[in-house]
């Protein structure tokens, strides 16, 4: 626990709108603690769409869950405005006339990466708080990815990125306050009765 909490990202999240499938959210979950994710910010707008989406993904995230901060939001302007507090750049992925290509994104930046649901993508009310878009490039007849495969294939990319510039080891972006507080917390977790203590913001 120790190891794993020296290596968590505290620049780096992820952000899901309105994604459908509790089986996306958990293999989304699975691959940030993967890469060393501390927390995941999760935007509902849609009316049909609850947290309970989030505990039916829970077996899908093979257990990652139980490491990752959840927020919870359904107000657009108090998810960004929270997700402004800590990171400095907001991408999204977005196939507009200004897309970036993926690997010409700066992963060692404080970053939060925004994924849209499978069916539209991300809303424009999400993209006006979007410091840009960015797109996966692709070879193939489909030009489209599951969202869970697109958010695994961004994170690894920045993985590679932090990893070359030693954010795993000594250029940790962790205080030494933040590293005892996650220790701590991890090792209260790990007691199965503080499985669900998941941190939420539901608003």
């Amino acid at each position: 626990m120790t190891s794993v909490a020296s290596r968590r990202q505290p620049n780096l999240t992820v952000i899901l709108e309105n994604v459908h499938d509790p089986h996306n959210i958990g293999a989304v979950l699975r691959s940030c603690d993967s890469v060393g994710i501390r927390e995941v910010f999760v935007l509902y707008t849609e009316p049909q769409l609850d947290e309970d989406r989030i505990e039916i993904g829970r077996n899908a995230s093979s257990g990652a869950r139980k490491w990752i901060d959840i927020h919870l939001y359904h107000d657009v302007e108090a998810c960004f405005e929270h997700v402004k507090t800590t990171y400095e750049h907001i991408w999204a992925t977005h196939l507009g006339e200004q897309a970036v290509d993926l690997y010409d994104i700066d992963f060692t930046a404080s970053v939060a990466l925004l994924f849209g649901n499978e069916h539209d993508g991300v809303s424009e009310a999400s993209l006006a708080y979007a410091t840009g878009n960015f797109v996966i490039p692709q070879m193939g007849m489909v030009q489209s990815l599951n969202i869970s495969v697109a958010c695994a294939v961004t994170l690894y990319e920045a993985l590679r990125q932090r990893r070359q510039a030693g954010m795993y080891g000594e250029n940790n972006p962790l205080t030494e306050a933040q590293r005892q507080a996650l220790i701590t917390e991890y090792l209260d977790r790990h007691d199965r009765k503080n499985y669900n203590k998941i941190v939420r913001v539901i608003k």
